[in-house]
């Protein structure tokens, strides 16, 4: 069995090759379940210096614990990681850190007082987002003082106003996957990722940015998403293949391209009708006018 050091917990764990990701089975980022991440994003996440890592990376082990718990699949590259990381749904303040650990024992029982039990608690203070064990152990003991959950060891219960709380503060709206294709250019890049994901997100949906060099355009998450947004500005054949594909699968597809080239466009199909913009800000009126129909 081949084994490798998780990058977001740590922990040295089985892994499954998958085509051009590597399946991470079991650590604490995922108990009993997994999540892929991309092979050739391994060395530059790697590489990332010792402040990125002490700054992200247990943002993200957090981020894939919350949502494989939820029976969600988690597929990564080092492109998704700011995304996630900046990601307004991200808890911040010790209050939304303690509301996670309330719905996560909300997820694992079936009313108040019934026991849920977190094994090993040493290596699970991603359930709070938190950068280690100390602010778990604080955040526990602040939902005690509150009279939210009763702790026995290892053994953890909703009091009847930790359940009511929890199912208020469960009742948000869930992300649906999107991917956003973009052909290899940094400048395009990192206008989208400043200026243009946070604004889909508030639109119910969880942006993935895919570029052909960082992705190769796996298929894999395009088939998992609600929608695509594909940005023709390059004429990239592989945005143009990526979305087709996405097409044939019955997902809805928002095409966009640059000013600079809409007269350009190789492809003239009624159905590949792209929103031309010039700036980013007025590409995200355009977009939320879509997302908002």
């Amino acid at each position: 069995m081949i084994k490798k050091h998780c990058l977001f917990c740590d922990q040295i764990v089985p892994i499954t090759p998958e085509g051009d990701y590597d399946r991470y089975m079991g650590c604490s980022c995922s108990p009993g379940a997994f999540y892929s991440l991309l092979r050739d994003s391994y060395e530059p996440i790697l590489s990332f210096s010792h402040q990125q890592k002490r700054d992200m990376l247990h943002v993200v082990s957090a981020y894939i614990r919350e949502q494989t718990d939820g029976d969600e699949k988690v597929i990564l590259s080092v492109s998704d990681l700011d995304s996630i990381v900046n990601s307004p749904t991200i808890p911040v303040t010790i209050e939304d850190k303690g509301n996670r650990l309330l719905q996560y024992l909300y997820r694992h029982s079936e009313g108040p007082g019934e026991p849920v039990v977190i094994h090993p608690l040493s290596s699970s203070y991603n359930l709070t987002y938190s950068p280690n064990l100390q602010e778990l152990v604080y955040i526990i003991d602040k939902l005690r003082t509150e009279q939210l959950l009763i702790r026995e060891g290892m053994t953890f219960k909703l009091t009847e106003q930790g359940w009511s709380e929890a199912a208020a503060t469960a009742g948000g709206k869930k992300l649906k996957p999107c991917v956003v294709l973009l052909p290899d250019e940094e400048e395009l890049r990192t206008e989208w990722l400043e200026k243009l994901l946070p604004k889909i997100e508030q639109y119910g949906y969880l942006p993935r940015l895919l570029a052909h060099t960082s992705e190769k355009y796996s298929l894999e998450p395009i088939a998992d998403s609600k929608l695509i947004i594909a940005d023709v500005t390059g004429q990239s054949p592989e945005v143009y293949f990526a979305a087709g594909y996405a097409l044939g699968l019955n997902i809805p597809v928002i095409w966009t391209v640059n000013s600079s080239d809409a007269d350009k466009l190789w492809v003239h199909l009624k159905e590949i009708r792209p929103m031309v913009w010039d700036t980013a800000e007025e590409l995200a009126v355009l977009l939320l006018q879509r997302l908002s129909l």
